[in-house]
């Protein structure tokens, strides 16, 4: 006991006061207010190539400025991105000469197709090749191509993965979606093969969504990084694809049957297709926008932590047929956006060991693009990177009693996470299987692909299972965060000042403090042994 009660109040608001500074402190009012400004009707959902993603662009890197980030390019905040624009024109068709017969699947509503090789008049003929799912994969002893030269073809494959067996449960993932099963790597594949063009059978079950989803993408401007791609990628619709094989004389559920096996080859359908694609091409440059913290450890300053989340949305266009609709993209991703602004503000009173990157990435939306380019030419070396905590898609529904870190356990970071939850007095949520791939659809894994450990922290709006456990109000919260996948990519993602933050800042805080735990720690994280992306060197 003191003698002294004064000085001993004094000593304990001291202490106090001492473990505040430790941790910085994410605060509401700058989030809310940068997430209702990116989100306005004046930044015409920030799309990628047009004025709103300048806009956006512009504030990001004024506001990193005014806080205090050093620019991480150098003497500037932006990263130049090369990109190639492409919209398809309705001119476009890819007709199929079948045993004497020629079908012409109706552009929309029966396939979708764009190029990604820059010209603006794609044309050529060839022989059609079902190619079961498009995968060769050395991790996974599997190999669609086998024995088979698909050079200058015309491929036809399936979405997803090779379905687990009792004789393998666990190959490709088992219940839960590899990369190898995502539309990305099969247009990635057929690049590495030679094919002249690819189209990836769409049913709602394989892909995880409807046909309007992709349908709405190659309705857009399409992007790319500027470089060789196929001269055609796109969909065909399961009916189309059905009714094109029996033309054939092949039954598509048999040869699907047959692709489930190993040692499957690709089968020539006996098909010729006659493809005429036309396009508007342009050429646009983007900005990654980064600024940084330095750290204050001289042995351990050149190492860095990244955070991220992508700027960009789906801008303004017509649809509906009404003109100038905008896609504000307030949840996805303003959130992210606001909330690495936020972060930033409070990092800055309370550098780290390590030096702190706030990178917001352009372009995610048409394929991780802005993060792919950062990754090529990365602004910090990979070899020093710690880690990538992503931020995407935020909750605005409300506190949780814990933290989604789907995708943490890949690496050493899972445990970092468990230790900041513990010391938020949250757990972490329970892991579910990954069946739609989300792990590969946010920019964090180009970091990963790359080898530098990541993951995208607390995605809580998407998770319609039940494994968050909200604060208050669970059933209300939980009713918000399902009903918003009807708004996910649509234009009534709209900011509403009604919103309760609380989860937001939240999920900001869980992120820097595991941020800093990571840039405190004296080792960096190191991905599990038995992790694919663990053999990746950086």
């Amino acid at each position: 006991m003191h003698r002294f009660p004064l000085f001993a109040a004094c000593l304990a608001l001291t202490s106090l006061s001492a473990v505040a500074r430790q941790q910085p402190v994410v605060a509401e009012a700058p989030l809310r207010a940068h997430l209702a400004f990116l989100a306005d009707d004046l930044l015409e959902g920030r799309g990628t190539g047009q004025r709103g993603g300048d806009l956006a662009v512009r504030y990001l890197e004024t506001q990193a400025a005014a806080i205090g980030l050093k620019p991480a390019a150098g003497k500037s905040y932006r990263q130049s991105v090369q990109l190639v624009g492409t919209s398809t024109l309705p001119t476009s068709t890819v007709r199929f000469e079948v045993a004497g017969k020629v079908i012409a699947p109706a552009l929309g509503s029966a396939i979708l197709l764009g190029n990604a090789n820059g010209n603006a008049a794609v044309r050529f003929d060839a022989p059609v090749l079902f190619a079961g799912y498009g995968i060769d994969g050395a991790d996974e002893r599997w190999n669609d191509f086998r024995g088979v030269n698909v050079k200058g073809k015309l491929l036809i494959v399936m979405v997803n993965d090779p379905r687990p067996t009792a004789a393998e449960p666990n190959r490709f993932g088992g219940k839960s979606l590899t990369y190898y099963g995502r539309w990305m790597y099969k247009y990635e594949e057929a690049v590495r093969q030679g094919a002249a063009g690819i189209l990836l059978i769409h049913t709602t079950e394989s892909a995880s969504y409807p046909w309007s989803v992709p349908a709405t993408s190659f309705s857009h401007e399409r992007f790319q990084l500027a470089g060789a791609g196929n001269a055609l990628q796109g969909w065909i619709h399961e009916d189309a694809a059905r009714t094109l094989f029996a033309a054939a004389g092949k039954d598509l559920d048999a040869l699907r049957a047959q692709a489930e096996v190993r040692g499957f080859k690709p089968v020539d359908l006996g098909i010729v297709a006659h493809a005429a694609v036309d396009s508007t091409i342009r050429q646009v440059e983007q900005f990654n926008v980064a600024g940084l913290v330095p750290g204050t450890d001289p042995a351990l300053k050149d190492q860095a932590v990244i955070y991220s989340a992508h700027w960009d949305h789906l801008g303004i266009g017509a649809a509906d047929g009404k003109p100038d609709h905008i896609w504000n993209g307030a949840i996805d991703n303003a959130s992210g956006s606001a909330a690495l602004l936020a972060m930033a503000q409070a990092a800055l009173a309370k550098p780290a060991r390590r030096t702190q990157i706030f990178l917001w990435p352009c372009a995610e939306e048409q394929g991780l693009l802005g993060a792919l380019a950062y990754v090529r030419n990365p602004l910090w070396p990979l070899a020093k990177t710690a880690a990538d905590l992503n931020l995407d898609s935020m909750n605005f529904v409300g506190k949780t009693r814990d933290m989604g870190v789907a995708g943490s356990e890949r690496s050493s970071l899972h445990a970092s996470a468990e230790q900041v939850a513990r010391r938020m007095g949250l757990r972490l949520a329970p892991t579910v299987p990954d069946l739609g791939g989300a792990y590969f659809r946010a920019d964090h894994f180009m970091f990963a692909k790359a080898g530098v450990p990541a993951f995208n922290v607390g995605s809580a709006v998407f998770s319609g299972d039940g494994s968050f456990a909200f604060a208050t109000d669970p059933d209300a919260s939980r009713a918000r965060m399902v009903a918003f996948k009807q708004d996910y990519h649509q234009v009534s993602d709209q900011y509403n000042p009604d919103w309760d933050l609380s989860g937001m800042v939240q999920q900001a805080q869980f992120t820097l403090n595991l941020g800093y735990a990571v840039a405190n720690a004296t080792a960096l994280p190191v991905w599990n042994r038995d992790d694919p992306l663990g053999k990746v060197k950086r």
